[in-house]
């Protein structure tokens, strides 16, 4: 994360704006890239409640597939108007958030499940272990902004699966 997360944003193309933002959740005065994360979690529990599991699955793989892309070209952009990773830029939260759910379903415990991979990409993400932290200063511009958090929630996702292992899930 960049020195300039508190400093006042200058005007940004407003679809740039709408994307990096995750819908303006990024806009929010506290914690904004849990409040992004958490919404990308009630996003795909709205799939998780309407589609079947495998479906599930593949729709979450596309989302992160896309969404991934789409990020780094708007990160990219915005980076142009608000500085290098601002705080107010979390669509990539969004992916991260979203990479450990791909393990989550598992009947009755998904829930619970959804809830750890959230908490463990967000502890991740915030305390950047096992290169999490070099990716965003080795890799310039909108992908280091994104792979950060790839690689945060693929250190999740493996967690959830040893979790779901452990306890026969």
């Amino acid at each position: 994360m960049s020195d300039n997360n508190y400093k006042k944003l200058g005007v940004a193309p407003r679809f740039h704006e709408v994307l990096s933002t995750g819908l303006y959740t990024g806009l929010v005065p506290f914690a904004p890239g849990t409040v992004a994360a958490f919404t990308g979690l009630l996003l795909w529990y709205a799939l998780y409640i309407f589609l079947p599991p495998l479906w599930v699955t593949i729709v979450t793989a596309a989302l992160i597939v896309v969404v991934t892309v789409v990020g780094a070209w708007t990160s990219d952009v915005m980076e142009k108007y608000w500085g290098p990773d601002p705080r107010a830029v979390v669509i990539d939260e969004y992916v991260g958030c979203w990479i450990p759910l791909l393990v989550a379903p598992c009947g009755r415990w998904t829930w619970l499940m959804a809830l750890l991979g959230f908490a463990l990409f967000r502890l991740i993400d915030i305390f950047k272990p096992l290169g999490c932290r070099k990716v965003e200063k080795v890799i310039p511009g909108g992908w280091g902004v994104m792979l950060d958090d790839v690689l945060a929630g693929t250190y999740a996702l493996i967690i959830v699966l040893i979790v779901k292992w452990i306890f026969g899930l």
